[in-house]
């Protein structure tokens, strides 16, 4: 196996690494990540957050771990049916075998390589500038390309088997996405969703988990911070009540845990992540990304050589020079004079009602945008299953009142001159709370 590294990490203390782990590490694609910050530019608000794409993976990485390890122990003495216990030895590889241990590894390179392809400032401007499959697609070309050959090569040698790369991509990206980028693929066994599961999973994934924890510690909102100790003791893989597939949930006496976590998403959308001011400077740097880097994607050479630096040096010149594209955006985001104000909808608008407001104000087409939600949603509550005390498997929303709005939301962004009049125009209109 080699020696052994350890990485400090601020949030889950040491972080060990093998060397083939290392190796992936020091790739040009992995140490790009070194430049991507994590929140785009929520650090021109929260001053503290300028953690990064790097060690975040690592993190996605050292979670994904600690809940492969707990969720494939299986504890004789739980009050499973015969069916249940199964099926989960049906699908789970005992604990030490070489298949076992061959997923474990798979899924610690599919946590480092997940957030591969993102853009500068992450997601700021992936709407505007990739296309279908989002960075999905750009982390599956870095995962096939030569950057990362190698190290693919030196895993197979040591696993002796041929499905190493596709293995890691699959639990990378998680099966919808990889149906994106892969239309004939196969669809996933339910061992590969539960191991994917891991990572990209809604609730319990490892890469929700720590960006929660990260952000919430480098941004100073304490709202993210859970006890996710005891959250990943009581997850567990449980059958479905009609014992054909299996999805990662919680025991009945954890359901606490769970109710934080949900409650620390919705506050930190609410404080962080969907923060006006914070979508507002977004809103700016989307722009300017799209005036400046159409295309970006059609050559990996010159996508790999794109990080926040290149793009923050672009802003500087453009800020500076009145004939540049992209000056007003550029200008935008270092005066706060300027930026536009970013007004959050407390329904989904008619696109022509946002047009009549702009009409009935005079105001100008480079005055004015918007985001349209594509649906409202239903609120999310602990939509996962749960095993009873008593042997019972139940749905998660039984045991809990607690559920918390979708974070799908419309948004007006407008300049500081006509702020006032939209904003009395939407609240007449009821679509600001």
């Amino acid at each position: 196996m080699g020696t052994i590294k350890k990485i400090y990490d601020s949030v889950h203390r040491f972080i060990h690494i093998d060397p083939i782990e290392s190796a992936l590490i020091n790739t040009r694609p992995f140490q790009r990540l070194h430049y991507i910050h994590q929140l785009g530019v929520t650090y021109f608000v929260y001053p503290g957050g300028t953690h990064r794409r790097f060690e975040h993976s690592l993190g996605v990485m050292e979670l994904a771990t600690r809940i492969y390890d707990g969720v494939t122990t299986i504890d004789e003495t739980e009050p499973l049916s015969e069916q249940g216990k199964k099926l989960l030895q049906e699908h789970i590889p005992p604990k030490g075998s070489p298949e076992h241990q061959y997923w474990r590894r798979v899924l610690r390179m599919a946590a480092l390589c997940h957030d591969l392809g993102h853009l500068p400032f992450s997601h700021t401007a992936e709407h505007r500038l990739l296309g279908k499959g989002g960075h999905e697609r750009y982390t599956l070309e870095f995962i096939k390309s030569s950057f990362l050959k190698p190290i693919w090569e030196m895993l197979e040698k040591e696993v002796k088997k041929e499905s190493v790369q596709e293995d890691v991509t699959k639990l990378a990206l998680g099966e919808k996405k990889y149906a994106e980028v892969n239309p004939d693929a196969p669809p996933f066994t339910p061992w590969e969703r539960i191991v994917t599961s891991i990572i990209t999973g809604d609730f319990f994934g490892s890469d929700r988990i720590d960006y929660l924890l990260r952000d919430s510690k480098y941004t100073g909102l304490t709202y993210g911070l859970f006890d996710y100790h005891q959250l990943i003791e009581m997850l567990k893989i449980i059958p479905a009540e009609e014992g054909t597939s299996l999805s990662i949930g919680a025991l009945e006496n954890g359901i606490e845990s769970c109710e934080a976590l949900l409650l620390a998403r919705h506050y930190m959308h609410k404080r962080l992540y969907q923060y006006a001011s914070v979508k507002s400077y977004s809103f700016h740097l989307a722009r300017f990304m799209e005036t400046m880097y159409k295309g970006i994607g059609e050559d990996l050479s010159h996508y790999i050589a794109m990080t926040d630096n290149e793009v923050l040096c672009d802003v500087g010149v453009a800020a500076l020079q009145p004939s540049h594209p992209g000056h007003f955006d550029a200008a935008c985001l270092y005066l706060r004079n300027q930026r536009f104000s970013a007004i959050p909808l407390s329904a989904i608008p008619d696109e022509e009602v946002l047009f009549e407001i702009q009409k009935k104000f005079t105001i100008p087409q480079e005055e004015i945008a918007w985001e349209i939600a594509k649906s409202q949603g239903k609120r999310l509550g602990l939509n996962f299953p749960v095993l009873c005390q008593e042997g019972r498997i139940g749905w998660g929303e039984e045991f809990s009142e607690i559920s918390i709005p979708t974070q799908a939301r419309s948004w007006v962004y407008v300049s500081p001159q006509y702020e006032s009049e939209a904003r009395n125009e939407l609240r007449s209109r009821a679509l600001l709370g």
